[in-house]
């Protein structure tokens, strides 16, 4: 089984709506499975999951411009594996969460980009054209509706508890990322064995 950790934070439950919907696109793919770790607990257990795994998808809500403190916390935590290089070669992924519909979340995914990139992982991309206000015949429910590339956007109102938001399409959206993620990670795996069988 490929093994895909999900290292999020969520302030207000968002962002762990957006993690769940990342986790069932993981799911959907055949021989891969998923595990859901809240990184604000930052016990043996979650860097246990994220050294077993071999894909890591990051998630933050975008406050002020930025990832969340206790996303950054984290980040700078993982030094001692970087140091090591205990990440290296990993799947990596992220995805975002705001109040507004810009709110600077590309900031917040860069961020994460770097760490992984830091860590010598291998960046996937959501893979996905803009929807909706790409062109006037977009519509609020396509799939990468707010026209990301570098990872999965979310829009939750500041009004909306975690119930109502993020939207159906942005939750499709983050489920679309993970089942990239999953599908890279189980053509990766295949791709080593080949080549050690070789």
């Amino acid at each position: 089984m490929i093994k895909v950790a999900i290292a999020y934070h969520s302030g207000s439950g968002h962002t762990a709506r957006q993690a769940r919907a990342v986790a069932a696109g993981v799911e959907s793919v055949p021989g891969a499975t998923a595990d859901l770790r809240e990184v604000a607990t930052m016990d043996d257990g979650l860097w246990r999951a994220l050294a077993e795994a071999d894909a890591i998808v990051f998630g933050s809500p975008t406050y002020m411009g930025s990832q969340s403190a206790a996303f950054q916390a984290f980040a700078e935590a993982s030094s001692k594996v970087w140091a090591e290089m205990g990440w290296r070669d990993k799947v990596g992924a992220a995805f975002t969460n705001s109040a507004g519909v810009n709110g600077d979340k590309l900031h917040t995914l860069t961020s994460m980009a770097l760490l992984a990139a830091q860590h010598g992982m291998h960046w996937v991309t959501l893979g996905l054209p803009p929807g909706w206000l790409y062109s006037s015949g977009g519509s609020h429910d396509d799939l990468n509706r707010l026209g990301a590339f570098i990872g999965a956007m979310a829009q939750s109102p500041s009004d909306l508890g975690p119930e109502a938001a993020p939207s159906e399409s942005d939750l499709r959206t983050a489920e679309h990322l993970g089942r990239r993620v999953a599908t890279t990670a189980v053509q990766l795996a295949h791709g080593r064995r080949a080549l050690a069988v070789a």
